[in-house]
Order: C-alpha cells, then structure tokens, then sequence
C-alpha cells in the first residue's frame, strides 16, 4: 500500500476515532432529538445561512467518513429548515458525502478487491458495466439498504464517478424528502418507533415499487426507440415463427403447439439439423463400431483365445445412414405436424420485427409474427491456414460422405469433436495424427483426465501432437503434407486426408440480422440478454446460434426459455438458468462432467475439498475389463455439497446423472451415501465417492469415544 493510501487512511481513522471519542455518537441519536432541534432553531433564526453551511459541511462529513447519525441529521434539516430548504440541503450533503466514500473505497481498496476477487466478481462487473445505473437507483430507492454499505461496495465496482453521482442524487432523493418531511413533525415524536408510523412504512412500500415500475418504463422507452423505424402489423397471422428445425427449432415449435399457440417452423435443409444428420448421432453410431472392433481386438481380456472381424467401411457408413433415417421420423414434418406445427422448407428471412420471408419452390412467402424464434445452428470452422483451400478439407459435416477408410487421417484439433473422431477412426484401422496447438488434448478438463484419454489413445495407435501449430499444407505431386510447428522446430505429416474439427461458427448472416442490426457478440453469437430476448424484445435466440454453450441439451433447454417468454412476455418471463450445465466426451473413456472441475475452482479462487475414487476399485467394472477411470468431486470444505463432479470410464456420461440431479436440486454426498445402489453395477461408483468423502469427514473425537465404549462393553 502506497503513502496516499496509508495517509488516507489514517486521516479517515483518526476523524473516526475522534467522533466516538467526543460523543458524536451520542449527540447525534433520537435521545437528544428534541434538544438538538431546540439550540438549533435558535441559532438558525438568527444565523440562517451560518447554519445552513455548517450543517451542509456536517453532514458530508459525517457521511463521507460513513459515520453513524446521517438519519438523525436527515429528520434534524426537516425540523431546521423545513421540507424546501431540508431537502435541498440534504440532497446535495448527502450525495456529496456519499461520493467521498465512494471515492475513498475506490482509492483504498479497488485495486486489490478486483486482483483478489476478481473471478468472483466477473458476473458483478459486466452487470454493473452494463446496467449499474439502475442497480445503483434501486438500491438508492429500497431504505433498507444501509447507504454507507452502498457507497463503499459501489467504490469496488467499477460504475463511473459521474454516474455514481447523479443517480445517487436522484435515487435518494425520494427518500430524503419522506425523512424531511418526517422530521418537521418531530415536536410529536419521543423515540424511534415514533418514526416508523404506518404512514411512513406505506411511503416505502411505494418506494420500493419505483424502482420495478421505473425498470418497465425504461424497457418500454428503449423497445420504443427501437421499433420506431418499423410499422407493426394491426394484426399477426402467427403467435410465433421459429427460424432453424435443429434441437432448439424443435422444442421451441413443440412448447408453441403444445400450449395451442400458432407457430410455424422453417427449415432449409434437413429436419432435425445438425445432431441427427451431421453430429451427434452418426458420430455415436461410428464410435459404436469402433468399440465393437476394439473390443474383438482386445478379445483376450475376456477369456477369447482368438477373434477377428471382417468389414467393408463403406458398409460401416451405410449403417450410420440407417440409424440416422430410423431416427429420422423422431424429429419430421409429419410428426411435428400432426402435433399442430407448420412447417415450411425454404429459406426464411426477417424483413421486419413481425415479418418473416420464406422463399420456397421459386414462391416468397411472407408470414407475419408476435414473436421470432432464430434456432440457425452453427457450421464448422475451417481454419485460413495457407494452402488448405488446395484440398478438399473433412469436416464434422462432410466426413459422414466418405465410403473409403482414409489409411492416413490428420485429425485437426484436440477438443471434444477431434477427439471423438481420431479414436473413432483409428480404431477401424485408420493410421491417425490428432494435431492440437494447447499444451493437452480436452483443455477444458482437469490435466489428469486429458492424460488418461490420451494414454488411451496411444493405445490405440492414435499420434497425439500436442503444442503443435499447423502452419501450411503443401502439395507434392501427389502427396499431401501439412506443415507444424512446435517449440520452434518444424514437422511435415504426409496424410491422404485432413479431417478439421477445430470449432463451430454460429450461423449469423444471410437471414436478415444484418438488415435488423441486431447485434452479435465477439464470439460471434447472437448478442441476447437473459430472457433470451435480442436487441429486439420480441425476437428471440436460442442453442447454438446463442451460445454459450454449444451442447443439443443445452439448444433444448435453452428453447423452452425462448419459446416461453415469446409466448408469454409481458405477462411472465424466465430467467434462463445455467446454474447446472452438464457434458459428456464420448471417447474411450468417457469423460462427463458437471459443475466446476478442480482447475477451475483453484483459477476462481474457489474454496474446495477433492475427493477421488477409482474405477480400478470398482467390482462391475473389473468383471466388464473397464477398470479405468475415476470418480472425482467437488464440495464446500467442510461440507456434503457438490460444487462439481467429473467423471472418466465406462458409461461416464450415464453416471453423471445422479450428480447433475443432486446439484439441480441441493442434494449431498450424504444423501447419495445413503441411497441404495444396486450391485453390482457401474453406478455403485458415485456411492463410493460419496463414502470417501464420509471416510475424510469422520468425527475422530466421537470414534474414540466409541472404541473406549466397545472396550468397556468387553469388560
């Protein structure tokens, strides 16, 4: 702490401790109420503008220095000076005053609250950046709030000096004139019940109704302001119209009908978008293959002498193809229009806040809407890395087109998507290289889960490059290299295909955001608050065109927000809630997690207990040769409740449930301890988690009592 600092500090100290040690205290306290107002008045009839200054003076200074008494003086400048001359007087103190310790707290202990704090505060910070004035107004308006509280949090926030000022002054001014006024009828109060009349009690009832009222006129100007360059429809042939039939165009159209809304849903490709056709479900179904083949290679584990397989890759692919049309009638137009959904095939364009172009079979369409739903999905990503726009580049997208096993599969990317893909293709017999420039493959997870996957893919002859760039991609005749770099030395891989699977890019362009200049976030998402809502109220985002996760349960989850508050909104809305959001990476192991994980609690800052149980322990997964893994949660020191669960093994993302569940709704490592599993099954794990946990927690004081009691009964 610098000079400044430590000399503020002093003085501030130093006036403190001089104002308890004269009885400022005292003097200033409804116990001499009558007294102070009677040596008062007559100084002020014949020294009206002495008075008035000094009491001014008093008053920030009492207030700047966030000493107890400013209530007492607030009802004293009523009975002083009467309603007029109080409430301006008081107005600007009190103000004044509250800026000084504002500034105070920010100069003392800004600086070092946000280095300390500052993963704790991220969320406080950007809604403060965001909306602080009216969080300030709020507070300012609600009395219950201790002001002197107000002033030095806000000093740690990093709300504007200007700003601070002038809503402080507006947002107690309400106050300030029910306590004035409060204060001319002082002759008639005796103590501090006196004050709080029924009257007074109704006066801030209303006060704290402003700031909601207050907060409904501003979203009434601004969605004014707006739409004032459109004209509104005297009438909508729809309630809703969902743009995207991926996982959150369903369930937004499906929530819609099921509550008799009209809504209609538009697609222009596929329904059922990316998860079905592209993601999640051919991926699943080639990652099942791929088990197969590696457990009949692994066939010794389980007592088999000897046993091979015999497949054509091509057939490999026609069965994924199979799967995905046996899913297919799950997510149609048929169903979804025998549940009350219309649905279009074309290419749907907002032309205004209620119009929503379809242009199909050479026909443009024009629907008017309520509400809009935009459910766009996103697309991958294709890396401008030179010389890759020389080869037809594999994507999550096009790698479902390939009928012949590439023999030498560069996989791009190390997070989720790649890694799927690399074991998935090495396992048929691929010869694969998984290029990934982070230090470790699943950065997202903690360093001993991306070791075990990795140790894994090893196994299974999977070359995983980690710390490796690409840089280029050359062609040598026929050959294909792709360039990296790591630690400063050069390396050339010779592949026959390049799969890229290095992110998704939300689809944000070609159906009119432009043209509405609804904004987009710089990840490149839908810019939406937390209802969901754009920068039009009436206009909606969803999965993951808005991020930020980009998961079809949360796509899903995310819908039913979306499709409710467009539906519902003004009348009620929901918050959407990510306080529980799972996921799971289908590689082998499995690796599922929910909550936070042990490398992000310690970059938070967040204070935590680890416990470990480990698959190699576990009965059924010895009897099934899948004794690898672990168990490993997250709680409060001292305490049974989860803060996160990760989870490496057999069926990992199945397991997962039980936490995800217990976290949803407050349940602890006790309860899961003490709910019965049945053995011998893979879920017996989380029990025994939970009963490690317990063994950690045992009272040891209660535990020699009970040895000396046993003792006793021995004789």
């Amino acid at each position: 702490m610098g000079r400044a600092r430590i000399a503020l500090l002093l003085l501030i100290a130093a006036a403190a401790a001089a104002f308890f040690a004269f009885g400022g205290h005292r003097y200033l306290s409804t116990d001499n109420l009558q007294t102070l107002v009677g040596r008062l008045r007559g100084f002020h009839q014949a020294n009206a503008f002495q008075t008035g200054l000094g009491f001014l003076l008093a008053y920030v200074a009492v207030t700047g220095l966030s000493l107890p008494g400013a209530a007492v003086m607030t009802l004293l400048a009523g009975a002083i000076f009467g309603v007029v001359w109080g409430t301006l007087i008081v107005s600007f103190a009190s103000t004044l005053g509250a800026t000084l310790a504002f500034l105070s707290s920010r100069f003392l202990l800004h600086d070092w609250v946000q280095a300390k704090f500052g993963s704790y505060l991220q969320g406080i910070n950007e809604g403060v950046k965001r909306e602080g004035a009216y969080y300030l107004f709020t507070l300012r308006l609600i009395p219950v709030v201790p002001f002197f509280v107000i002033n030095l949090a806000m000093g740690l926030t990093p709300i504007r000096t200007p700003t601070f000022y002038w809503v402080s002054q507006l947002g107690m001014l309400a106050g300030t004139i029910v306590y004035v006024n409060a204060g001319t009828q002082l002759a008639s109060i005796d103590s501090a019940r006196g004050i709080l009349s029924p009257g007074l009690i109704g006066a801030f009832v209303l006060l704290g109704l402003f700031p909601l009222l207050a907060k409904r006129f501003l979203d009434f100007v601004r969605a004014k302001r707006v739409y004032r360059r459109w004209t509104r429809p005297a009438k909508f042939d729809r309630n809703l119209v969902v743009i995207g039939a991926g996982s959150a165009g369903l369930v937004s159209a499906y929530i819609a009908a099921a509550v008799k809304a009209k809504v209609t849903l538009i697609e222009k490709h596929r329904m059922g978008g990316d998860c079905l056709n592209t993601g999640c479900v051919p991926s699943k179904a080639l990652i099942k293959t791929a088990r197969v083949l590696s457990q009949i290679k692994d066939s010794s584990k389980y007592g088999i002498r000897k046993a091979s397989a015999e497949f054509d890759f091509a057939e490999v692919m026609e069965r994924i193809q199979r799967v995905i049309k046996t899913i297919e009638p799950h997510d149609s137009v048929e169903r979804y229009t025998g549940l009350g959904v219309e649905c279009l095939q074309g290419e749907a364009k907002i032309v205004s806040p209620w119009e929503v172009e379809v242009k199909m079979d050479g026909e443009t369409r024009t629907l008017t809407t309520r509400s809009i739903v935009i459910a766009a999905g996103a697309r991958p990503l294709v890396p401008p890395i030179p010389g890759i726009d020389k080869i037809e580049v594999l994507t999550s997208d096009t790698v479902w087109d390939l009928r012949e096993l590439p023999r030498r599969l560069v996989v791009l990317g190390g997070g989720p998507i790649g890694s799927e893909r690399a074991q998935a293709f090495a396992r048929p017999g691929s010869k694969v290289t998984q290029v990934e420039m982070l230090p470790r493959i699943l950065i997202r997870e903690d360093p001993e889960v991306s070791a075990m996957v990795t140790k894994r893919f090893q196994e299974d002859g999977i070359n995983v490059l980690v710390g490796h760039k690409a840089k280029q991609v050359v062609l040598e005749g026929s050959r294909k290299i792709l360039l990296c770099e790591s630690e400063g030395r050069g390396i050339g891989i010779e592949f026959d295909a390049l799969l890229c699977a290095v992110g998704r890019v939300p689809n944000t362009a070609g159906y009119g955001l432009e043209e509405l200049a609804i904004p987009v976030t710089k990840a490149r998402t839908v810019e939406t608050n937390e209802y969901l809502q754009t920068l039009y109220p009436n206009i909606f985002a969803c999965g993951d065109v808005a991020g930020p996760y980009q998961f079809t349960h949360t796509a899903s989850h995310q819908a039913w927000y979306a499709a409710v508050n467009a539906l519902f909104a003004p009348f009620k809305r929901f918050r959407a809630d990510y306080s529980v959001i799972p996921w799971a990476t289908f590689t082998d192991p499995e690796v599922a997690r929910v909550g936070l994980n042990e490398t992000e609690a310690n970059e938070r800052g967040v204070a935590h207990e680890v416990t470990v149980f480990d698959m190699h322990e576990l009965d059924r997964a010895i009897a099934d040769e899948v004794a690898q893994g672990m168990v490993k949660v997250l709680t409060v020191p001292g305490k049974d409740r989860i803060l996160g669960a990760t989870l490496v093994g057999e069926h990992a993302g199945d397991l997962i449930v039980e936490f995800i569940t217990a976290m949803k709704y407050g349940i602890g490592l006790n309860k899961i301890l003490g709910t019965i599993h049945i053995y011998p099954t893979l879920a017996e794990a989380n029990k025994y988690a939970a009963g490690a946990w317990k063994r950690a927690h045992a009272p040891q004081g209660v535990l020699k009592n009970l040895e000396r009691f046993h003792a006793w009964r021995r004789g």
